[in-house]
């Protein structure tokens, strides 16, 4: 990052909600990087930050193994936020006293404020927070804190020494289980850190603009183009700095949506005008994929030939050095193990699969700062339409993955046809920009129907659809009954070979959101 963009640094102790932090920062227009809780503070201080927030976690500070950060951070003279375990980190590292609480505390609590800080600002005198601890600070460091909020429960909910910028805050305002967290984030970071919020998309354009023309020079790019959501904001990104230096190739796996290379092509070669390498290995990958039917199995097959072929077109292009990729940041961040050991945070993290480990390109991954919000902003302010900023996610193995059991020319038709007409009336009945997926899946599963006056033994397509913030966790989507009536409908009426439609109504956990 460059010097003038305001940055926030997030220590990671192992929590669930480390990313969730780091959002909310973003959301108050500053940057923000989360860094592995055992960062030296030299590391820190070359980051050039404005603050630090200390993420919450699930050890116990006063256990020897439990993740430790460098003392050395707080006399920085750099602000400090503690989050729950953050919290308790901070007072057992300047010599309070934590220990494990009489009452656990978890789920909804009412803060009453007593010292409408610069942390409190604006708020009332008593707030809805979010609790999930089992231990509580017992003791302060003597004459150094004073407390800003307390609870029922919690003596210590909210702490500052003023004069040297150390807050700390048992509860967990990034959730929204805390409905003015989001006002505390910004009051730390705007007001107490002094941050004016400089950072938006508009600005990260212009800036990633400017360093990809400086990293790539006269070389040239090749990027493998999926139709997706980050590899074609990527694509119109780097197409932006460097225009035809950068060649996108399009390969047609044989398992792709209907009509979805015709319209990668328009889009992006007749569109954007971009140059673009379309190449139809289809019969290629039936003829890999024949007879196969344990998924792994199949996704393994989809990835090596992929790199197969994009190898085979990539060779045709001259002067490539660099291979683009629509890496996000969540892709490269690695949570911390909570048992304190070091962990490193960025790992390489190659989306078109199985790259060769010799492989001589250099990677140009231009995303690899923005979550996926802001990936979707970016490509609208590029000029993607915005069907495709805001499509939803499609897996890499593509319609393999809800296809059960080997695929065919015929079955992988029907498929098409059918998540065609799902994701048709999903648009029509306005659902689906707020639903996370919605697809059709295959089952080799023939079922006895009545169609006019004859018996049928056809195939059966099941309906999925969840709602999630970040596919980790998912729950099936309760679709008004007219509109599965409407597609169940269709399907039967229209794609050949279906006799029957069900719709699966099973949550992640226990289930997956794919099928296979």
């Amino acid at each position: 990052m460059t010097e003038n963009v305001e940055t926030i640094v997030v220590l990671d102790f192992g929590s669930q909600y480390s990313q969730l932090i780091a959002r909310r920062i973003r959301e108050c227009n500053v940057y923000s990087k989360i860094l592995p809780f055992n960062a030296s503070a030299e590391s820190i201080k070359k980051e050039n930050p404005m603050g630090i927030i200390l993420s919450g976690g699930p050890a116990s500070v006063y256990q020897d193994n439990s993740p430790k950060c460098d003392p050395e951070l707080f006399n920085l003279g750099l602000p400090v936020l503690g989050i729950c375990y953050g919290l308790q980190l901070m007072i057992h590292t300047l010599g309070g006293k934590v220990a494990p609480g009489e009452a656990r505390e978890y789920g909804k609590a009412m803060m009453q404020i007593q010292d409408h800080t610069t942390l409190f600002d604006g708020l009332e005198d008593e707030i809805q927070v979010w609790m999930s601890h089992g231990d509580k600070v017992l003791e302060t460091p003597e004459g150094k804190f004073k407390v800003l909020a307390t609870t029922s429960n919690t003596e210590y909910c909210a702490v500052c020494i003023e004069d040297r910028n150390l807050y700390g805050i048992q509860f967990h305002p990034e959730v929204v289980h805390t409905p003015q967290g989001k006002e505390i984030i910004s009051n730390f970071c705007h007001r107490v850190c002094g941050c004016k919020g400089n950072w938006t998309m508009a600005s990260f354009i212009e800036q990633a603009v400017s360093e990809i023309r400086e990293t790539v020079g006269d070389d040239r790019v090749i990027l493998g183009l999926s139709g997706g959501v980050d590899s074609s904001v990527a694509a119109a990104l780097i197409h932006k700095a460097i225009g035809n230096q950068l060649t996108c190739i399009f390969v047609n796996n044989a398992v792709l949506r209907k009509n979805e290379a015709g319209r990668v092509q328009k889009l992006f070669g007749d569109n954007f005008h971009m140059d673009l390498v379309y190449v139809d290995a289809t019969e290629r990958f039936m003829t890999k994929l024949a007879g196969v039917d344990d998924p792994e199995t199949k996704r393994k097959i989809i990835g090596h030939e992929f790199v197969e072929v994009f190898d085979e077109a990539a060779a045709g292009i001259e002067n490539v050095t660099f291979l683009a990729q629509g890496t996000t940041y969540p892709d490269v961040i690695e949570s911390v193990p909570i048992d304190g050991n070091p962990a490193a945070m960025i790992k390489s993290h190659h989306n078109v699969g199985g790259l060769p480990e010799d492989m001589e390109l250099k990677l140009l991954e231009p995303l690899c700062r923005l979550f996926k919000d802001e990936v979707r902003e970016v490509g609208s302010q590029l000029g993607l339409p915005h069907d495709v900023v805001m499509r939803q996610p499609f897996p890499g193995p593509g319609l393999a993955v809800r296809h059960i059991g080997a695929v065919t020319q015929e079955t992988l038709d029907i498929l098409r046809d059918a998540d065609e007409i799902v994701v048709d009336e999903i648009k029509k009945a306005g659902l689906y920009y707020d639903i996370w997926q919605s697809f059709a899946v295959f089952l080799p599963v023939r079922t006895v129907g009545v169609m006019g006056d004859e018996r049928t033994y056809d195939n059966v397509i099941a309906l999925r659809a969840v709602e999630s913030s970040d596919g980790m966790t998912a729950d099936w989507v309760k679709l008004p009954y007219e509109l599965l009536e409407t597609i169940s409908s269709r399907i039967i009426n229209e794609v050949r070979g279906v006799n029957r439609v069900v719709y699966d109504i099973t949550s992640k956990p226990p289930g997956t959101i794919e099928w296979e």
